[in-house]
Parts: structure tokens; C-alpha cells; sequence
């Protein structure tokens, strides 16, 4: 992905690069699904794997499971056993904890930005 972004300015292309800190998290975040598990975790605390499916079920349970693998990988959760149980959890890390302020502040600019029209529009759509 190039990670650089054109502006024009009196007539002058200048080239600016992207953080590539900032890039990772977009990558992080941008995916789909990834914020809903995490705002699912966020709320909910330690979830098991059918919890988080049925808080969001337009997710195959395939693209479920590739998702939690990566937010592990990108030590966002852990993937918690019980012992002498095949009970299986996931849970937020530090890291993965850290991410509230900026659910927070979507939430916010979601409110302020996006009116309820939107909301039943894009439902109408991926229903159709």
C-alpha cells in the first residue's frame, strides 16, 4: 500500500508521507470486523467465542476466528484456557485495553456525524 498522500496547494503537488505507526493502526483497525470484536471485548469483558459471534452475526464464524487470530497476533487479546475445562476465552490485553479512548472517540464522532437515516440505510442494503 503506498503510503503516501497527494496535496495540491497552489498548484504545487506536494508529496507527504504517512506515519507508519498510524498506517499499522489504521491497518489494525480498518480491517472489517476488527473494531466490533474489540468493542465487544471492551464492553463485555471475557467473552467466549459464541458470545462474540452472536453480538455479531453478519461475521462467518470463519472470518471470526481469522480475526481473533490476528488481534492475537497483534497482542490486542489473549486466547485464555481453562484448565480441566474446554472452556475457551478471549480477553483484552493492556494493549488491546488501550484502544477504549479511541472507540470512545469514534462513538462520539459517529453521534455527532452519521443521523439514524444512515444507520437504516446501510442495513437496508446489506439485508437486500
Amino acid at each position: 500500500m503506498d503510503a503516501t498522500v497527494t496535496s495540491k496547494s497552489d498548484c504545487q503537488s506536494q508529496q507527504v508521507a504517512l506515519c507508519p505507526k498510524f498506517q499499522h493502526t489504521f491497518e489494525i483497525l480498518g480491517k472489517k470486523w476488527n473494531g466490533l470484536i474489540l468493542e465487544v471485548l471492551l464492553n463485555n469483558g471475557n467473552s467466549r467465542f459464541k458470545d462474540i459471534a452472536k453480538l455479531i452475526p453478519r461475521c462467518s464464524d470463519r472470518v471470526l476466528v481469522e480475526r481473533l487470530k490476528e488481534l492475537e497476533g497483534e497482542g490486542l487479546i489473549n486466547r485464555l484456557t481453562h484448565k480441566d475445562s474446554a472452556l475457551i476465552e478471549y480477553a483484552l490485553t493492556d494493549k488491546g485495553r488501550a484502544l477504549n479512548s479511541v472507540m470512545a472517540a469514534a462513538h462520539a464522532w459517529g453521534d455527532a456525524w452519521v443521523s439514524d437515516e444512515e444507520c437504516h440505510a446501510n442495513e437496508t442494503q446489506k439485508n437486500a
